[in-house]
């Protein structure tokens, strides 16, 4: 658990004045698209190229990101070597956690991700593009995890309610 309260919007600011290419997946775009589901941190897939890594490590920096899990002391050097050296950080910054994937399980990675995401705004002015509900349930469904596996139920549900309705979901830009 993070020592600072879980401020989505703050994250998805600064990550967007940032520039940096993201497309937001796992819990929070669940709840973007309707799942009932609460998370603590939001997860974001993120463009692996060298200058999207700088534009990302400025903005974790801007965060004042650090490990979450492991001794303050650690040497932890955030910068875009450290993170193309990596995949997956899941990092407690001053807005709550977050998690940031380069591949996660079930996707192609952020290119594949954007190709079917669509943009929601979560706040007035702040708009993000948020996974798919199909590639969120293959993200899930690859995870494995009990409590993943339960939402693959969950957002299935979902998907097929607003297929039913045949209505955009309030947020989403066509």
């Amino acid at each position: 658990m993070s020592a600072h309260p879980f401020d989505p919007i703050r994250l998805a600011r600064t990550l967007l004045k940032h520039k940096v290419r993201f497309v937001v997946i796992g819990g929070f775009a669940g709840r973007l698209w309707g799942s009932p589901s609460l998370t603590n941190d939001l997860d974001v897939c993120y463009a692996r190229d060298r200058e999207n890594l700088a534009r990302l490590a400025a903005s974790l920096k801007a965060l004042k990101a650090r490990l979450r899990g492991v001794p303050e002391k650690l040497p932890f050097v955030l910068d875009a070597p450290t993170l193309e050296a990596g995949d997956h950080f899941t990092l407690e910054t001053t807005a709550g956690n977050l998690d940031i994937l380069g591949i996660p399980a079930g996707s192609g990675g952020f290119e594949q991700l954007a190709r079917a995401a669509e943009a929601m705004e979560i706040a007035r002015g702040v708009s993000v593009t948020v996974a798919s509900i199909e590639d969120l349930i293959k993200m899930k469904r690859a995870a494995g995890r009990p409590k993943d596996l339960i939402e693959v139920e969950v957002l299935s549900a979902v998907r097929d309610e607003l297929e039913s309705e045949g209505s955009p979901k309030p947020g989403r830009k066509k």
